[in-house]
C-alpha cells in the first residue's frame, strides 16, 4: 500500500536558520512515533543545509529547481546541487510561481523532466484560479498535459501531483478550502488525464495529494472521503503541534 505523503511548504518562512532548525526539531519530536506516513519538509533554499542536518524521520524537500545541470544561470539552483543536500522531493509549478513570477508551462515541463530523469520526485502543483459548479475545469488537465509532455512514461510512477485550487490557498483573498466531494472528483479526473497520457497502472501509481487551506480539522475528510493520498500544507506547517497532529491523523487512515 502506498504511504500517505504530508509535505510542509514553508514558503519564505521562518526568517532565520536557527528558527528553521528549531521548527524542524519540534516536528521531528512530534512525529517520532508515527508510522506509515512519508513526511517532507520544504524550507527556503538558505535553510536546506541546517534542516538536512536536523531531520531523521522527515525527508528534505525544496521549493523550486532549475532545469539545467549547471552553468551561468545567476540565482538558480540545479537538481545536482539539491541532491547533495539530501533533497529528494521538489515542489514544481506552484501557483505562486505561475502567477506571481510568470513561470510558464514550458519551464515547468523542463523541471519535471529533469527531476524524474535524475531519480528525484517532483511535486507537480496544478489547480484552477476559479471554479463554477462541480466539474473539474479544463485548466487542470491542460496544466498536467503540458507538464508531462515528452516525459518518459516509465518515469511517471515516481511523480506526485498536488491538486491545489488557487482560490483555496490561505494567502488568496477570501480563501476557503475545497470539500472532500470535489477533492474526490479531482482525484478521478487527474488519474484519467495521466492514464490517457500513459496507462491505468501508471496513473494509479501516481500519488495525488491536496493543498489549499488544509489543517488538522479538515485533513481527515480529504484523505478519507476525498481519496487524497496526502496533503501539501502551507501555513499550518509553521505550527509544529498542528502539523504533527496532521501527520498523526494521516497515520490512522485505513
Amino acid at each position: 500500500m502506498t504511504k500517505i505523503l504530508i509535505v510542509a511548504n514553508w514558503k519564505m518562512n521562518p526568517d532565520a536558520p536557527g528558527r528553521a532548525a528549531l521548527l524542524a526539531n519540534k516536528i521531528e519530536r512530534g512525529i517520532a512515533r508515527v508510522r506509515n506516513v512519508d513526511v517532507v519538509l520544504a524550507p527556503p533554499f538558505p535553510f536546506l543545509l541546517p534542516i538536512a542536518a536536523v531531520v531523521k524521520k522527515a525527508k528534505v524537500g525544496a521549493q523550486n529547481v532549475f532545469w539545467q545541470d549547471g552553468g551561468a544561470y545567476t540565482g538558480e539552483v540545479s537538481w545536482h546541487q539539491l541532491k547533495h543536500l539530501k533533497v529528494g522531493y521538489v515542489i514544481v509549478g506552484h501557483s505562486e510561481r505561475r502567477y506571481v513570477l510568470n513561470e510558464t508551462d514550458e519551464m515547468i515541463n523542463k523541471k519535471v523532466s529533469k527531476l524524474l530523469e535524475n531519480g528525484m520526485t517532483p511535486i507537480l502543483c496544478v489547480g484552477e484560479r476559479e471554479r463554477t459548479g462541480d466539474d473539474m475545469p479544463d485548466a487542470v488537465g491542460i496544466q498536467i498535459k503540458a507538464a508531462l509532455e515528452g516525459v518518459k512514461k516509465n518515469l511517471l510512477k515516481k511523480l506526485v501531483i498536488a491538486y491545489e485550487p488557487v482560490w483555496a490557498i490561505s494567502t488568496s483573498p477570501h480563501a476557503h478550502p475545497d470539500n472532500p466531494e470535489n477533492a474526490f472528483r479531482a482525484v478521478m479526473y487527474i488519474r484519467k488525464v495521466v492514464a490517457d497520457l500513459s496507462n491505468r497502472a501508471i496513473a494509479d501509481a501516481v500519488r495525488v495529494i491536496y493543498g489549499g487551506s488544509v489543517h488538522a480539522k479538515n485533513i481527515e475528510g480529504f484523505l478519507k472521503e476525498g481519496g487524497m493520498q496526502g496533503a501539501l500544507v502551507g501555513g499550518s506547517s509553521l505550527d509544529s503541534s498542528e502539523f504533527s497532529e496532521m501527520v498523526a491523523i494521516a497515520s490512522r487512515i485505513k
